[in-house]
């Protein structure tokens, strides 16, 4: 790859290795480009192999004729295969893929049962966790009368995290007979999960100097020898949000204009946050649903001892194993799944 060559080349560039934010930056997207080269060049070293079988084929030796079936058959095998990874490479990473996430849950239909069932989700997922190697951590807690929790908020910190469960977000429902129940009876009830990444704090923003446009203006005094006589006070607008700030509270244009562009940037970082936090709680309010038991993605069946995700129609008759943590199935399921609706539309 002619990018991936380029980048190696800037790397090893002084002027690169002086500059530690470029440097950091091309380092990363090396890092993200070697796999596809790696992945291309083993692909066209197959390749060459193919045509070297082929020659044998054309030999009027039979031995090597032979020779030459089975090595074509090899490497078009070791072909498909490397053609199956180039295309899962070609795969917009998602970008939040690396980062860690609040895990919610929270009791919906069912009452008592609800509660519980959310405390064995949360074990479920912590105890897949520590097979990971991740940490969890209680952020808030509402625990319910009878055992588990009404709502209950963790923070998972890992590498990949929020890569391996962003498709747990949904409403899980239960089926099973309750301690409570007396008659024998089995009971539905569900909980909501959300599966939250969490985002950088935004504390700094960017501002290209042609989204501002400057206006001086003579600023407003009682008079006296002290008045201003000069257009120093200074009003900035901020065209693509129509944020306008002025100051002429300093005698210098230079003074007012600094003043200016710190409660620019000021408004600007609070609208960016707000934003954010907003979008957060949209998401949140999309994935949680209203908890009812008819939203689910997937069932917990535990008189048959099965699990179904009701989204790829998988069903595992293993749900012991999956409430102590075992989901590597249903995750690497649902990952596939996904990355072939990103492969049909790429």
């Amino acid at each position: 790859m002619e990018r991936h060559e380029e980048v190696g080349q800037l790397l090893a560039d002084p002027q690169v290795l002086g500059n530690s934010d470029q440097f950091r930056e091309l380092s990363m997207e090396y890092a993200r480009l070697q796999p596809m080269a790696e992945a291309l060049a083993a692909y066209r070293r197959i390749e060459a192999d193919i045509a070297a079988a082929r020659e044998l084929l054309a030999d009027p030796d039979p031995g090597m004729q032979a020779m030459g079936t089975e090595e074509l058959a090899r490497t078009e095998q070791l072909l498909a295969e490397r053609e199956a990874l180039l295309h899962q490479l070609l795969i917009p990473r998602d970008p939040l893929d690396e980062r860690n996430i609040f895990l919610e849950i929270r009791a919906g239909t069912g009452g008592d049962e609800a509660a519980i069932f959310a405390g064995d989700l949360l074990r479920m997922y912590s105890r897949y966790a520590e097979r990971q190697s991740w940490q969890v951590e209680t952020v808030s807690e509402n625990q319910g009368e009878h055992g588990g929790y009404r709502e209950v908020i963790c923070r998972v910190v890992g590498r990949g995290v929020y890569s391996r469960l962003k498709f747990e977000s949904g409403t899980h429902r239960v089926q099973r007979v309750p301690q409570t129940e007396a008659q024998g009876r089995i009971h539905t009830s569900a909980c909501t999960v959300a599966i939250l990444p969490e985002m950088e704090a935004i504390d700094k923003i960017e501002i290209n100097p042609a989204d501002l446009r400057t206006d001086t203006y003579r600023s407003s005094g009682a008079g006296g020898q002290h008045v201003n006589k000069t257009d120093s006070a200074v009003r900035i607008t901020h065209i693509p949000t129509g944020i306008v700030v002025e100051c002429q509270d300093e005698r210098s244009q230079h003074k007012n204009r600094a003043r200016a562009m710190s409660l620019l940037q000021a408004r600007l970082l609070a609208s960016a946050q707000e934003k954010q936090a907003s979008a957060q709680a949209r998401t949140r309010k999309l994935q949680i649903g209203s908890g009812d038991r008819s939203e689910r993605i997937r069932t917990y069946n535990f008189p048959q001892g099965r699990v179904t995700d009701h989204r790829i129609n998988l069903t595992l008759y293993r749900l012991a194993d999956v409430m102590e943590g075992d989901l590597s199935e249903l995750l690497d399921a649902l990952a596939r799944e996904y990355q072939a609706e990103e492969l049909a539309e790429v």
